[in-house]
């Protein structure tokens, strides 16, 4: 996701001498194929929930297979042999059983696909050869299994409920309500960096932006968009800041652990497809959780 705060020198890497280089923002990507890629995303996205709901299922788990074969792909890099055929098919199963079983079908897709993960990871060198850092690999895979086709899933479990295509709406808008405040007041006035040693460019200035435009967007979202109380707006929107931060602080973390800047390199300005779910996986969850109490 954008970072937004303090900026940060950018160095070009394997130009040639005298070669133009772009010029990036002070977000360090480069804006306006950023702001082209995600325009299109966000405009496919809302043609679908408003005109073919159900399409968002397929057009979600394209997405959520690419993000998983990213970080297993960065993982295994890494010399973390992260188990690939089955953590993504696997994936993919979190991800649509949802659909059909709800709930109850994610959690045996998750515990199944976990526990083939370990025995897949247990003999995939052979019978007659023990397996190195099993332990970790595996306790790495479960984790990637959580923390992306798991928490995805609960978009697809948003979206079966009633005006779940609004519901599924409400959330992105204010996903993307926090990235723009947190981008906008962290360009503009952070100077306080939040935790400089995982992610030296977020700062409280952004994260105050973030809360600001979140807020408000929930007010406009819950009231409009779902006619509920506005002040489940209030709590959504404060909710999603806080779990987007935390999710983009999350990969942040992972990405500097790996040595690496991007999980990929798909979408112009962004990165790839897991650069752009870090913060809106968690708030799948949280979203789901919120607007299925409340509303």
């Amino acid at each position: 996701m954008p970072a937004y705060g303090t900026p940060e020198t950018i160095h070009a890497h394997g130009a040639a001498a005298g070669a133009p280089v772009p010029v990036p923002s002070k977000a360090g990507r480069n804006l306006p194929a950023a702001l082209a890629v995600g325009f299109g995303l966000g405009l496919s996205l809302i043609a679908i929930l408003l005109f073919a709901p159900l399409v968002f299922i397929p057009f979600a788990a394209t997405g959520i297979g690419v993000a998983t074969w990213e970080v297993a792909k960065r993982l295994r890099e890494a010399d973390v042999l992260v188990p690939r055929i089955p953590l993504i098919l696997g994936g993919q199963a979190v991800f649509w059983l949802g659909w059909p079983f709800g709930a109850e079908g994610v959690l045996a897709a998750f515990a199944f696909t976990a526990l083939t993960c370990m025995v897949w990871r247990l003999f995939d060198h052979g019978m007659r050869t023990a397996p190195r850092n099993f332990l970790r690999d595996t306790a790495i895979t479960v984790f990637t299994l959580a923390w992306v086709p798991l928490l995805a899933s609960f978009a697809t479990l948003l979206l079966l409920e009633e005006d779940g295509n609004l519901r599924v709406l409400t959330f992105m808008i204010l996903v993307v309500c926090s990235d723009v405040g947190g981008y906008v007041a962290g360009v503009l006035f952070g100077k306080h960096p939040m935790v400089p040693s995982i992610s030296p460019k977020k700062s409280w200035e952004g994260f105050g932006g973030s809360l600001v435009f979140s807020v408000i967007g929930g007010l406009l979202t819950v009231t409009l968009l779902l006619e509920a109380n506005s002040m489940i707006g209030v709590v959504l929107g404060v909710g999603l800041v806080v779990v987007a931060t935390v999710g983009d602080l999350i990969e942040s973390q992972i990405k500097r652990e790996l040595g690496i800047k991007d999980m990929g390199t798909l979408l112009p300005g962004h990165g790839g497809i897991m650069d752009r779910l870090d913060s809106m996986l968690p708030s799948a969850f949280v979203s789901w959780l919120v607007l299925s109490t409340l509303v």
